[in-house]
């Protein structure tokens, strides 16, 4: 079962990614209506003077059901293959029942003409399910029920702990930077927060910088007094695709935000959470 549920973590990631080609192709709006795509219609319709930002937006959404397939799927595998594991359980219902919080999310974002508030709020709404999801495949390598002991120092978990935290601060306000500059989802009628976009980038590179220090002092709590290598190696992952993070959004600060590395710094973020996800869990034996 353990194949499935990557694929639901896969799939959780992916749409993060289409998601922001919807937004970085200005294809927020190419359905313009919620739940339909255009009035009277499900499905895009196409005249002479139809683009792609439609077919853009429509994809997107069809990537949906998808999701929801691999969602029912991973809960019906934990239940069915783990049924003494409550918090595996909770992990997995929280999967599924996000994607239509996700979905009302999506259609309210259309309808509000891409308010760069509720934007965010999708966004970040996807951060969370890939955290859950995650939750799901890390737990699922475990037999036991119930939580272990823990394989670090009580201090290096508080750490992880606190790390993690600034690391949602850290999310937190790369959208509002991503919600202050210039790809806003709809080329024609950009809706931005007012915000000056080079004082909340530094806002946010100084959050990071801080965020960088905590990564690299959970490492070294962590290998102090660890009791298996497994939290060393996942916060090593953490600080690989930390720094890989940090360089990708200082080249496309001063590169003018081009459009794929922006696309790769959203696909960096779903994989920071992926690995903090991992790092947090990794100091605890069974930790779900």
């Amino acid at each position: 079962m353990r194949p499935l549920l990557l694929a639901n973590l896969v799939a959780e990631v992916g749409i993060v990614v289409t998601g922001g080609i919807v937004r970085l192709t200005g294809s927020g709006l190419g359905c313009s209506t919620w739940p339909e795509c255009q009035p009277g219609s499900f499905t895009p319709v196409r005249h002479a003077a139809s683009g792609y930002h439609e077919l853009v937006e429509f994809g997107n959404r069809l990537l949906t059901y998808v999701v929801v397939i691999l969602a029912v799927a991973t809960l019906w595998a934990v239940l069915t293959h783990w049924p003494a594991r409550r918090r595996l359980h909770l992990a997995a219902i929280g999967v599924l029942a996000g994607i239509p919080a996700q979905a009302v999310l999506g259609g309210i974002s259309v309808l509000t003409g891409l308010n760069p508030w509720t934007v965010m709020g999708h966004f970040l709404l996807s951060m969370v399910l890939v955290a859950f999801s995650t939750v799901v495949v890390r737990g699922a390598r475990d037999s036991e029920s119930g939580p272990g002991e823990l394989v670090v120092h009580p201090l290096a978990r508080t750490l992880a702990f606190v790390t993690s935290a600034l690391g949602a601060v850290v999310l937190v306000l790369g959208t509002v930077v991503t919600g202050s500059g210039p790809h806003s989802g709809d080329a024609e009628r950009p809706a931005r927060t007012g915000f000056d976009p080079q004082a909340v980038s530094w806002l946010h590179a100084d959050a990071v910088m801080l965020f960088c220090g905590l990564v690299v002092a959970t490492l070294v709590a962590v290998r102090i007094a660890e009791h298996t290598e497994q939290a060393s190696r996942a916060w090593t992952m953490v600080l690989v695709v930390t720094l890989a993070q940090g360089v990708v959004g200082y080249v496309q600060y001063f590169t003018r935000l081009p459009e794929l590395l922006v696309l790769v710094h959203m696909l960096g973020a779903s994989l920071l959470v992926v690995a903090l996800t991992f790092g947090v869990l990794s100091t605890r034996r069974q930790p779900v």
